[in-house]
């Protein structure tokens, strides 16, 4: 049943009066760093084998999506850019402090365990912020596009939807980032296509939270946004 609350275009909100919009994208640049973090980890769940990655930044998208739909795009917009600056230093401050000599005694065993964590490769990191930040827009524009599109009916298609789109922008970005030059095209495309099957299913098997969250939002915010006349442009600031 759809949560009647009343139609607000985006235009008409200010994010500062929102009680829970903070403390929702903290935890969102949080999932965001620590997914970076524990991505050289890998682990296995019966026959499948996956990164830390993997495991936790599809959760990012279930935050972008519950962003779009109950704030609007400039909810999700000013999110996406606080986790890309965010990792954005994270990246850069652990690559100087791999860089930096340790101190004597420091033992070398514990050094190359701090690079394996800390020292992730320069192409790494800018090929996982370019494919977050255009996967991220991309997810976040096709959510709120379908919001206006239908009525605010059938979330599933926009949580699906939204993420469908984003996610094959942001596996392709980043495996070939990581990969182009090192390994046969079609090996790349075989790894990008894996790891975003892998995504839109976990993706659609966290609809049932979604929208337990969703309409829990806008009871308590006592909103539902919807993205008309909204300026998409990224570096729009509301």
């Amino acid at each position: 049943m759809r949560l009647q609350l009343p139609h607000l275009p985006a235009r008409d909100q200010a994010l500062s009066r929102f009680k829970w919009y903070e403390l929702l994208v903290h935890v969102y640049v949080v999932v965001l760093l620590v997914s970076n973090l524990v991505g050289q980890k890998p682990t296995a769940i019966g026959p499948f084998i996956f990164s830390g990655a993997q495991l936790l930044f599809p959760i990012t998208y279930i935050f972008s999506d519950i962003f779009t739909e109950v704030y609007g795009y400039g909810g999700s917009r000013r999110a996406i850019w606080l986790g890309f600056f965010a990792s954005l230093l994270m990246g850069a401050f652990g690559l100087f402090m791999v860089w930096i000599p340790p101190a004597p005694g420091w033992p070398g065993e514990y050094q190359r365990a701090f690079e394996i964590v800390f020292g992730t490769a320069a192409r790494g990191i800018l090929a996982s912020l370019a494919a977050f930040w255009v996967g991220e827009f991309i997810n976040s524009y096709v959510m709120a596009k379908m919001k206006v599109w239908t009525g605010g009916r059938w979330l599933w298609t926009r949580t699906i939807g939204s993420t469908v789109a984003g996610q094959a922008a942001d596996s392709l970005i980043v495996t070939f980032g990581l990969f182009a030059g090192t390994l046969p095209v079609k090996t790349i495309l075989i790894m990008a296509g894996s790891g975003y099957l892998a995504k839109v299913i976990y993706e659609a098997a966290m609809t049932p939270l979604t929208y337990l969250v969703v309409n829990g939002l806008k009871k308590t915010e006592g909103v539902d946004v919807y993205d008309e006349g909204t300026d998409f442009n990224p570096f729009v600031k509301d």
